[in-house]
């Protein structure tokens, strides 16, 4: 008696250790088509867009998807020598002559900019920030930005409004003009144009109204340059803080029916409504417990704020930064609740934000454009070091892999079901508190493309999911449909665990280079496979461990 109770505990253990979990997809119940929302990116340091791995990461964004993205990026109008540093960029655009004429260089915007161009991605413009020559507070300018410092002179005279309206609104019609001039009209009109960053906080030490007519100035300038020109903002931190939220509807109340300062008329244009959202990871213990609620919530309550505006329930929306928390440039050396970030914990993060702001921007029945994930890469810094990057020191990470199995999903969403999911509104309140599995399936002509990922907020080591995928409608006179299997976990599309079984090398030599570089490529999870079709019915069973993302593709003819 004593070994069957042994027994059935056994199996019992084995049973919580492991957890099933059933996903049904239905190939043939599509609902919507899969838009390439997640493909935006943006950063701090607008000079680090030229350097080699800056351009070699661009490339690689530019080839994720058939989609083009976007990028964006700050200090596109800060004066400056244009050396790059830790949250900061410079271009030294505009300048006065001795007698305060305007002088115009757009030498180093345009290597910006054209670098983007050049590799196929479309500029995400961020009209900011003050030049020193235009700035009502110009001293102190410039500050070196240093992870873990107060950094209390950091928002310096770069963050003041114009001394002159009009001299900024001629350099924003100059600068327009420009581009028109270099790139064509046709490339330039599939820009937009976001006016500033974050100026409820301090990136803009003016009042809401001031800002306000700078957004009147702007957008007037942006107009003249280039009729139908798109131009929004207002870039504001997310709306889940009540002062954050007041400050976007002061905004949206403005641009509705407002006094243009620029014009005299009534309200201002209004192409798209941008806006921020970020997590709160913590320090729980000895491990990280991500907020992914906190984001969340900062989405759904900038939904709810557009939608009360009846003019603009319809408009686009972008938010021009979507993240698990607001600073890029913490390492999370000194700030240890971002040591998500190397790992697969920061793709499971993503896929699940991704799905979670689809699925809300459905059910608010908003226009959702764009999610901006505000993460490039940082030079002249040790590997894997901690930041929000994609790549370090060219070496991809495998949060970047996630995009590549995003750029894959091409078609329309098919119907899913999956017994280990938590409900949407339950991720809005309190986020992924237990361990969940759960998928998005696109369904094209000739394919069927199901990601599937497995996600808890706590990164606390949890039990592999015994993952039991079974499909319907698929094509009924075919016996056998061909598999592709891709996988981010520990031992696949993870250059991190490359690097650290290398023994952390900070100088790799040209092999182990070599080697982090195909490390850090999507990787197969076993060889293309054959399976067996019956009824337009397939069944495929894999176990998946926790923070690993699986994509599986099955194609016919």
């Amino acid at each position: 008696m004593r070994k069957i109770v042994l027994a059935l505990c056994l199996v019992q253990a084995a049973a919580a250790a492991s957890p099933a979990v059933t996903l049904r997809v239905d190939a043939a119940s599509t609902f919507a088509e899969n838009e390439a929302s997640w493909g935006y990116f943006g950063y701090d340091e607008a000079n680090y867009t030229y350097a080699p791995n800056g351009r070699k990461l661009i490339r690689e964004l530019v080839e994720l998807s058939r989609d083009p993205v976007h990028i964006r990026t700050h200090f596109l109008l800060a004066s400056g020598d244009g050396t790059g540093g830790l949250k900061w960029g410079s271009t030294n655009a505009y300048s006065e002559d001795s007698a305060g004429q305007p002088v115009y260089n757009w030498t180093v915007v345009d290597r910006i900019l054209g670098t983007w161009v050049d590799a196929g991605a479309i500029p995400f413009v961020e009209i900011g920030f003050m030049p020193r020559a235009l700035s009502t507070h110009p001293e102190p300018y410039a500050v070196n930005w240093i992870p873990g410092a107060k950094n209390a002179d950091y928002f310096g005279g770069w963050t003041y409004p114009p001394k002159s309206y009009q001299k900024w609104s001629e350099l924003i019609e100059a600068w327009v003009r420009h581009a028109v001039s270099k790139y064509g009209e046709e490339e330039v009109r599939k820009w937009d144009w976001e006016v500033w960053n974050e100026p409820d906080i301090a990136y803009w030490h003016g009042t809401p109204e001031e800002y306000d007519r700078l957004y009147d100035y702007t957008s007037a300038a942006v107009k003249r340059a280039l009729p139908g020109a798109r131009v929004g903002g207002p870039a504001s931190t997310g709306p889940g803080s009540a002062k954050a939220a007041e400050f976007l509807r002061q905004f949206l109340n403005h641009c509705a029916s407002g006094r243009n300062e620029a014009t005299g008329g009534e309200g201002a244009p209004l192409d798209f409504i941008s806006y921020h959202a970020k997590g709160r990871p913590q320090v729980t213990g000895e491990h990280v417990r991500m907020g992914l609620a906190q984001e969340m919530r900062d989405v759904e309550r900038g939904f709810e704020t557009v939608k009360s505006f009846p003019k603009f329930a319809k408009l686009p929306i972008v938010l021009s930064e979507a993240d698990p928390e607001g600073c890029a440039a913490c390492s999370a050396r000194v700030y240890p609740q971002n040591a998500y970030r190397n790992g697969t914990l920061y793709a499971a993060y993503e896929v699940t934000a991704w799905k979670t702001i689809t699925e809300l921007a459905r059910r608010e029945q908003v226009n959702l454009q764009g999610m901006l994930t505000w993460a490039f890469e940082f030079e002249n810094q040790p590997y894997f070091a901690g930041f929000r990057t994609l790549a370090t020191n060219g070496i991809d990470k495998p949060v970047l892999n996630f995009f590549r199995m995003a750029g894959l999903l091409t078609g329309r969403l098919a119907r899913v079901e999956s017994s280990g999911a938590v409900p949407l509104q339950k991720i809005v309140a309190s986020g992924a508190d237990s361990p969940m599995v759960d998928a998005l399936a696109v369904r094209s002509e000739n394919r069927l493309a199901i990601l599937v990922w497995h996600y808890g907020d706590d990164e606390a080591a949890k039990p592999d999911a015994e993952v039991s995928l079974q499909i319907a409608g698929l094509p009924a006179n075919r016996k056998r449909v061909r598999v592709l299997h891709f996988r981010i976990d520990q031992q696949h599309s993870n250059a991190y665990t490359a690097w650290k079984r290398m023994g952390a090398p900070q100088n790799p030599n040209a092999e182990e280079y070599r080697e982090l570089e195909r490390a850090g490529q999507l990787q197969l999870l076993n060889s293309p496979a054959w399976a067996g079709v019956s009824a337009g019915a397939a069944e495929l069973h894999f176990s998946l461990p926790y923070e690993a993302l699986s994509l599986i593709e099955f194609g016919w003819d």
